[in-house]
C-alpha cells in the first residue's frame, strides 16, 4: 500500500468535504503518522472512513470526526489542554503539536500504556498519558485552557466546566444514537458559558459518565 497515497487521499476525500479548512489542521494531519498510532492488526485500515478498534470495547474515532474536533478546539500554540479518552494516543499526538502541554487521561491500563508508547515512539514530549477516570474530574493542573472528550456523553458534564479558564473551550459529543451533536461550550466569565453545536455525529460512549434515567411511569 503506498501510505503517502492513503494519507492524502484520507485528507482530500474525507476530510476536507467535512467542512475541515484550517490550513494547519490539514498539514497536521499530513506530518502525524496515523499508521503508526493503529494496532497492527488493523494497519491497513490507518486512512479509512470508520472506527478503529482498539480492544477492550474501545477505537480510534474516524479521522474526519478526529480532525473535525481538533479544528473545534482552535488551538494556537500556547495552551494547557486536557484530553478524556487517550485511546491509542493519536488524538493527544496532534493536540499535542498545536499546544504547550497536554495531559490525556486514559481509564483501561493497557491502552494507558499503548498511547505512551506509541507517543514515545512519535517522538512526542508534550503529552502525559494518565492512567484515570475522567468521569471524577479533572487533575490538580488545572484550569486548562481546552478540555477535549474523544467520545461520546449523554450531557456536558457540569464539573468539567468549572476547570476551564476564562475563554477556554471544552469540545465533546453529546446526545444518544440516531442523532449526536458536536458541542462546544466556551467558558465566558466565572459563571458564564456559551454553548455551539455545529455539527452531527455519532460516536461511541466514554465510560463512567452519568446517563439520564429514561425510565417512565
Amino acid at each position: 500500500m503506498n501510505l503517502e497515497q492513503a494519507r492524502f487521499n484520507m485528507i482530500e476525500q474525507q476530510i476536507r468535504p467535512w467542512d475541515v479548512v484550517d490550513a494547519g489542521v490539514l498539514s497536521l494531519l499530513s506530518e502525524v503518522r496515523r499508521e503508526d498510532f493503529v494496532p497492527l492488526a488493523h494497519k491497513a485500515l490507518a486512512f479509512v472512513d470508520m472506527e478503529i478498534p482498539l480492544g477492550h470495547g474501545q477505537c480510534m474515532l474516524a479521522p474526519r470526526v478526529e480532525a473535525r474536533m481538533l479544528q473545534d478546539a482552535a488551538l494556537l500554540g500556547g495552551e494547557s489542554v486536557l484530553e478524556i479518552g487517550a485511546g491509542s494516543g493519536f488524538m493527544a499526538a496532534m493536540l499535542a503539536h498545536r499546544a504547550q502541554r497536554v495531559i490525556s487521561l486514559e481509564i483501561i491500563p493497557e491502552l494507558a500504556r499503548m498511547a505512551r508508547v506509541n507517543l514515545q515512539k512519535s517522538g512526542i514530549q508534550n503529552v502525559e498519558v494518565r492512567e484515570f477516570d475522567g468521569a471524577k474530574g479533572a487533575p490538580a493542573e488545572s484550569p486548562f485552557d481546552v478540555i477535549l472528550l474523544s467520545g461520546s456523553l449523554a450531557q456536558v458534564p457540569q464539573k468539567l466546566l468549572q476547570h476551564l479558564k476564562i475563554g477556554g473551550r471544552l469540545i465533546t459529543v453529546v446526545g444518544d444514537e440516531p442523532v449526536m451533536r458536536a458541542t462546544v461550550v466556551t467558558r465566558t466569565g466565572d459563571a458564564s458559558f456559551t454553548t455551539q453545536q455545529p455539527w452531527d455525529t455519532v460516536v461511541p460512549r466514554l465510560v463512567n459518565f452519568p446517563e439520564p434515567s429514561h425510565f417512565q411511569f
